[in-house]
C-alpha cells in the first residue's frame, strides 16, 4: 500500500494504483475521453492531464501510477487550460453538426465540451470532408467524426482479435481506416459492432433501416410482423431512463403494437425451437461419434469469424440457423398459410441487439422461404429512436402479452442472450432427448458467468458430455486453437459441444444494445435475463406447447426434410483480406 494526496485530501491505494482509479477512491471525477474501463489505457487524448508537484509536465492519469507520497493536483488553472485546449483542438478537426449526429446528447466530446464550459471555436474549422464508408451492410463509419481515440482498432484487435480497423498515414493526416482504405464492407469485419459500442462519438454505428419499416407499417397492402430478440428485454429499459437490466418484455410487446405491427411475435419462441433442431444434431452426432464437437451457429458475427479464420472448423458448426433467422421462413410460410395471407405480403421486421444481424439477414441463402426470409433488422437502439419518434414512453406501457402462434416461450430461450445461455438450454433439453427424463437440476452454474472460457461436465446416463463456453472473439480464438491443435495431432477433441458468441457477455453487449456499455453492465443485464428464467412456468424449450404444435402440425419432427430445408443452412469459406467468399479448390 502507498500513502499520497489529491486535491490535498490523503488517499492510500495498492501499489500500481492509477491516479485516476487513486481519484475515484475519494469521488473525484477526471475528465477522460479516450479511457474505457473495459481497454487497456493508452493516454492518446491527454484530457485526464493531472499537476504534480515537483514534476515540470502533466501527467496523464488514466495510466500514471500513484507514487508514495506524490501530491497531485486535479484542477489547476494550469490543469484546467490543457483540457480545454486539446478539445478546442479536437473540435477543430471534428465534424461539429451535433443536432443531426447521431450521438447527439450521448456523445463523450459533446458532454466533455460541455463540462469544461466550452463555448466558442477558438481554432479555425478543418475544411474539406472526408467521404464517410457505407460499404458494409451493418456499419457506417464517418471519418469527420473520429477523433483518433483508438478505442475502436483496440477492441477490434485485441478483444475480437479481427484487426479489421487500423491506423494510417502520420501526423495531421493520420485517419483511421481498413485495409488499403477499401471500406468496412471490403475487409475482414465481422459485423459485430464492438466498435460502435466503444466509440466516444458518431463516428461508427449501425447502418439504419428505420425508414423502410416506417414505410411498411405505412403500407395498407402489407402485413408487417415483428420478432424481438431474448437480450432486448433486458436493455431496451435503459434507453426510457429505466434502471440497467430492467426487464421489460411485456412492455416492448405492447409498445410494438402501439407502432402498428399487424402482429408482434417473440424470437423466443425459435430460441426453442433452435435448441430442439440443434440438440438433436448434437445427439445424433455424439449417436454417430462423428464431427465433434458441435459448435452452436447462433451468433452471425462468430460465424463470418469461422468462415475468415476457422474455414476448416466449418463441418463442426452446427447447421441449424439463428432463432432469427428460423422465425424469418416460419412467418412467410407457417405463419402465412395459417392467416392466408400471400407470403409476399408478409413483411419481417426483427429487433435485434447485434449489428451483424443486418448482414446475416441478407446473406443470400436466407432464402428458405422462397422470398428474403428477414426483410428489416433493428437494432435496440434503432427501436428505442422509433418510439420516440412516435411518442411512445415505454416506462407508460402495461404489460402485454407476445401474439400466438410464434410468441410462447420457455425460460431456456430467454437465457438465450446471455453467454452461456445457448449451452445452459441445450443440455437442459438433450438430457431429455437421450435419456427420456428430465434433467433433475437444470441450473447449470458452471456454463454461467463472464469468465471468458468457461468449461462443465454433464453426466448423461453415465456418458460425460464435456461443454465449453466462449464469448468474445478473442476467446474463441483461444479455445478453437486448442480444438484445431487436438483434431490435428489427436484426432478428436476432448469437448462434445461448444458454444460461441462473438460479443463480450453474449447479446446483452451486442454491438447494436444502448451507448455507454461496459462489462458491469453487461453482466448486470444477463442477471435479469436469469431471473425471468426461473420466474416462468417452464424452463425446458421441449416444454413449450407451441414448438410441439409447429412439429405437429408443419415441420413432423427436429431435423425433417422439412425443417432442414426452413431451418438449416450451409456455411463458406472467405478471404481474410477483404471478408469475400472464396471458391472451393
Amino acid at each position: 500500500m502507498i500513502k499520497a494526496t489529491i486535491n490535498k485530501i490523503e488517499v492510500e491505494v495498492t501499489e500500481g494504483t492509477t491516479i485516476l482509479e487513486a481519484a475515484k477512491k475519494l469521488h473525484l471525477n477526471i475528465p477522460t475521453l479516450c479511457q474505457h474501463p473495459d481497454l487497456t489505457p493508452e493516454g492518446s487524448c491527454g484530457i485526464c492531464a493531472v499537476e504534480v508537484e515537483g514534476f515540470p509536465a502533466l501527467k496523464r492519469a488514466c495510466m500514471t501510477p500513484l507514487e508514495q507520497g506524490w501530491k497531485v493536483n486535479t484542477n489547476t488553472a494550469r490543469v484546467r487550460n490543457a483540457r480545454k485546449e486539446i478539445v478546442e483542438l479536437i473540435l477543430s478537426d471534428h465534424d461539429t453538426d451535433c443536432l443531426t449526429c447521431i450521438k447527439n446528447g450521448k456523445c463523450e466530446l459533446q458532454n466533455l465540451a460541455a463540462a469544461l464550459g466550452i463555448r466558442t471555436f477558438e481554432y479555425p474549422q478543418a475544411g474539406k470532408k472526408k467521404e464517410i464508408d457505407t460499404s458494409s451492410l451493418a456499419i457506417i463509419r464517418d471519418p469527420n467524426k473520429c477523433i483518433l481515440c483508438g478505442r475502436c482498432i483496440q477492441v477490434c484487435s485485441k478483444i475480437q482479435t479481427v484487426n479489421a480497423l487500423t491506423l494510417s498515414q502520420r501526423g495531421y493526416d493520420t485517419v483511421i481506416t481498413t485495409v488499403f482504405g477499401e471500406g468496412m464492407g471490403n475487409s475482414a469485419c465481422v459485423n459485430c459492432g464492438q466498435c460502435t459500442v466503444y466509440c466516444p462519438v458518431g463516428a461508427l454505428y449501425e447502418k439504419s433501416q428505420v425508414e423502410e419499416v416506417w414505410e411498411a407499417l405505412n403500407n395498407p397492402d402489407q402485413h408487417v410482423v415483428v420478432q424481438e430478440a431474448p437480450a432486448i428485454r433486458a436493455m431496451l429499459g435503459e434507453e426510457f431512463g429505466m434502471e440497467p437490466g430492467s426487464l421489460v418484455a411485456g412492455k416492448m410487446h405492447a409498445a410494438l403494437r402501439r407502432l402498428k405491427f399487424d402482429a408482434v411475435f417473440d424470437t423466443n419462441f425459435t430460441a426453442d425451437l433452435t435448441i430442439l433442431e440443434e440438440g438433436t444434431e448434437v445427439v445424433e452426432r455424439i449417436k454417430a461419434g462423428k464431427n465433434l464437437p458441435v459448435i452452436t451457429s447462433c451468433s452471425p458475427g462468430w460465424i463470418k469469424f469461422m468462415e475468415t479464420f476457422y474455414p476448416d472448423l466449418r463441418d463442426y458448426v452446427s447447421t441449424a440457423k439463428s432463432p432469427q433467422q428460423m422465425f424469418g421462413p416460419l412467418s412467410k410460410t407457417y405463419y402465412a398459410e395459417l392467416k392466408g395471407i400471400s407470403p409476399e405480403k408478409v413483411v419481417s421486421v426483427s429487433i435485434m441487439p447485434c449489428t451483424a444481424k443486418k448482414f446475416e439477414a441478407q446473406r443470400p441463402e436466407m432464402k428458405a422461404s422462397g422470398y428474403q426470409d428477414v426483410d428489416y433488422v433493428l437494432t435496440t437502439r434503432e427501436l428505442a429512436r422509433m418510439l420516440k419518434e412516435a411518442g411512445i414512453d415505454l416506462k407508460e406501457m402495461p404489460d402485454e402479452p407476445a401474439d400466438d402462434p410464434l410468441g410462447e416461450y420457455t425460460g431456456a430461450a430467454t437465457i438465450f442472450g446471455a453467454t452461456g445461455g445457448v449451452m445452459e438450454a441445450a443440455l437442459r433439453s438433450a438430457y431429455f432427448l437421450v435419456t427420456g427424463r428430465e434433467l433433475e437440476n437444470i441450473d447449470i452454474l458452471p456454463v454461467r458467468g463472464m469468465a471468458g472460457i468457461k468449461e462443465a461436465e454433464v453426466d448423461v446416463d453415465g456418458l460425460k458430455l464435456k461443454v465449453a463456453v466462449a464469448h468474445g472473439l478473442g476467446n474463441a480464438r483461444k479455445l478453437l486453437d486448442k480444438v484445431s491443435d487436438q483434431l490435428t495431432k489427436e484426432g478428436k477433441s476432448e469437448y462434445h459441444f461448444i458454444e460461441i458468441m462473438a460479443c463480450p457477455g453474449g447479446c446483452v453487449g451486442g454491438g447494436g444494445q444502448p451507448w455507454g456499455s461496459d462489462m458491469a453492465r453487461r453482466a448486470r443485464r444477463g442477471e435479469t435475463l436469469y431471473e425471468e428464467d426461473k420466474s416462468l412456468p417452464l424452463r425446458r424449450s421441449h416444454e413449450n406447447p407451441s414448438v410441439k404444435a409447429i412439429y405437429e402440425k408443419y415441420l413432423g419432427h427436429p431435423y425433417s426434410d422439412k425443417s432442414h430445408h426452413l431451418l438449416h443452412t450451409h456455411y463458406y469459406k472467405r478471404s481474410t483480406l477483404d471478408g469475400k467468399v472464396l471458391l472451393e479448390e
